[in-house]
C-alpha cells in the first residue's frame, strides 16, 4: 500500500497513494512512526474512512464560501443564509483551518452565542456550521463533524409570541387601514395567505362569483428586490382557499376603483409597481396600528398639541409632545416595539378556525400545510374565550352539597 524512503536529512518519508490514486507523502523523524502511520492509512483505505492528513490546513471561510455558493436553495433561503453565515458564523471560523475546529470550541462558541442572540438565531447558526463541516467529512477534508452532539438551547416560547386579535379588534384595525391596502389586510386575515401569496395573488386566480381563490404563485423579496416565483412555498401551497363575504365586497370595491396591475396582479403600490413587504410594514402597516390603538396610543391635549405613548424595544415606557397627529403617529410607529406583525393574521385565521370548530386537518389544508402538526404548534394560540368555554362545559354538573340531599 505504501513505502519507506529514508531522505538525505536522516529522516523517514512514508509514500502512499490515496483513494483517488494520487501519490502522497509525509515525512517523520524515525523509521517506527512513518511505518504507523502507513498501516493507519492503508487500515483506513481498506475501511473507506482515508482522510488526507493535509486536507485539514485548508481554511473555514474560502471552504464555506464554496459550500454556500453549490447549494441550490430558493432565494430568499439563500439569502438569510448568507447573511448569517457572513454575520456570525464566519466572524468566528473564516480564518481558522478545518482541522483545528473541535467539539469543545464549537460548544464553547454556541454558548456564548446564546447569551447573545434567541434560540432560533443559535440554532441557525449551529445548523450551517455543521453543514459546512459534515460536507468536509463527505470530501475527506476531515475525519468527523465536530458540531454532532453539541447542546443547543431550546426554544422557547415568549410571553409575546401569542400576537393574536379577537375579529372585534381586527375590524377596528381594519378600519384604521389605507383604502388602497384594505382588501390587502382583509385578505390576509380572512384567508390566511402568507405576504407573498397575498402580493403575487392575480385576478386570473380569484373568482369573486365563487367566493374562492387559488395560490399557484408567490412573491420574494431579497434585498428590496421583488420578484415573482410561479408556484408557492410547498407542494402543500397550492391550494383553493374560500373568501368570506367581507374579504369578496372588499376585493370588489379594489378591483373596480383600482383595476389589475400591469401583469393583473390584485394589489400594487400607490404608482402601479410591485409592493415591498418593508414599505408596506414601515408606511402602511405600522401606522394603521398605532391608529387603531394596537400599538402604543396618541392622545390630543389640545391647541394642536398631541401625546404620543410607546413601549420601545427594551420595554421601557416613553411618552413625547408632537405638533400634528399625523408626526405623532409615524414616531410612536418607528419608534415601538414589535407589536403585531401582518403575518400575525395569519395565525388569527388558524386561531378563529380552530376555536369555532373547524377540524385540524382541514385548517392545515386552507393554510398550506403538510401535516397537521405545523398547525397545531404553529399557527394557533388559546382564544380568550378559553376559561368561559371550559366553565361552560361543567355548568350542569350537580353541585356535592345536593348529592348529600338526596
Amino acid at each position: 500500500m505504501g513505502h519507506i524512503v529514508k531522505t538525505k536529512a536522516g529522516t523517514y518519508r512514508a509514500n502512499w497513494r490515496d483513494h483517488t490514486d494520487r501519490q502522497r507523502s509525509k515525512t517523520f523523524a524515525t523509521k517506527k512512526e512513518a511505518a504507523a502511520f502507513l498501516a493507519e492509512i492503508s487500515s483506513s483505505l481498506n475501511r473507506g474512512t482515508y482522510v488526507d492528513p493535509h486536507a485539514g490546513k485548508t481554511k473555514f471561510g474560502p471552504y464555506a464560501q464554496t459550500w454556500l455558493a453549490s447549494r441550490n436553495h430558493e432565494l430568499a433561503t439563500a439569502a438569510r443564509d448568507a447573511s448569517i453565515m457572513k454575520t456570525h458564523v464566519l466572524a468566528r471560523w473564516a480564518d481558522l483551518a478545518l482541522g483545528k475546529i473541535d467539539h469543545s470550541s464549537v460548544q464553547a462558541w454556541i454558548t456564548d452565542l446564546g447569551k447573545r442572540l434567541a434560540p432560533a438565531t443559535v440554532i441557525e447558526c449551529h445548523r450551517l456550521l455543521s453543514g459546512v463541516l459534515r460536507s468536509a467529512v463527505r470530501d475527506r477534508l476531515i475525519g468527523a463533524n465536530p458540531c454532532e452532539g453539541v447542546r443547543l438551547p431550546k426554544r422557547r416560547r415568549q410571553a409575546d409570541d401569542d400576537r393574536t386579535i379577537t375579529r372585534e379588534e381586527f375590524a377596528k384595525l381594519l378600519l384604521q387601514v389605507p383604502e388602497r391596502y384594505r382588501a390587502l389586510v382583509a385578505l390576509a386575515a380572512g384567508t390566511g395567505l402568507r405576504w407573498g401569496e397575498c402580493a403575487g395573488l392575480r385576478w386570473d386566480a380569484v373568482d369573486l362569483g365563487a367566493a374562492t381563490l387559488r395560490v399557484l404563485r408567490v412573491v420574494v423579496e431579497v434585498d428590496g428586490h421583488v420578484s415573482v416565483k410561479p408556484y408557492p412555498k410547498s407542494k402543500a401551497g397550492r391550494r383553493e382557499v374560500p373568501l368570506p363575504g367581507f374579504v369578496v365586497e372588499l376585493l370588489t370595491a379594489h378591483r373596480d376603483r383600482y383595476g389589475p396591475g400591469p401583469l393583473g396582479e390584485v394589489f400594487t403600490n400607490s404608482t402601479g409597481g410591485a409592493l415591498s413587504r418593508h414599505v408596506f410594514r414601515a408606511r402602511v402597516w405600522r401606522p394603521s396600528l398605532v391608529r387603531a390603538e394596537l400599538l402604543g396610543s396618541v392622545t390630543p391635549l389640545g391647541s394642536e398639541r398631541f401625546l404620543g405613548t410607546w413601549t420601545d424595544r427594551k420595554g421601557s415606557e416613553q411618552s413625547e409632545v408632537f405638533r400634528s397627529r399625523q408626526e405623532a403617529i409615524a414616531h410612536v410607529a418607528k419608534h415601538a416595539g414589535e407589536g403585531l406583525r401582518f403575518h400575525d393574521l395569519r395565525h388569527c385565521y388558524a386561531t378563529w378556525l380552530i376555536s369555532d370548530g373547524v377540524p385540524v386537518n382541514d385548517v392545515a389544508g386552507l393554510l398550506g400545510h403538510g401535516q397537521t402538526s405545523t398547525t397545531l404548534n404553529r399557527y394557533t394560540h388559546p382564544s380568550r374565550e378559553r376559561n368561559s368555554r371550559a366553565r361552560a362545559v361543567f355548568a350542569d354538573f350537580p353541585l356535592i352539597a345536593d348529592s348529600q340531599k338526596r
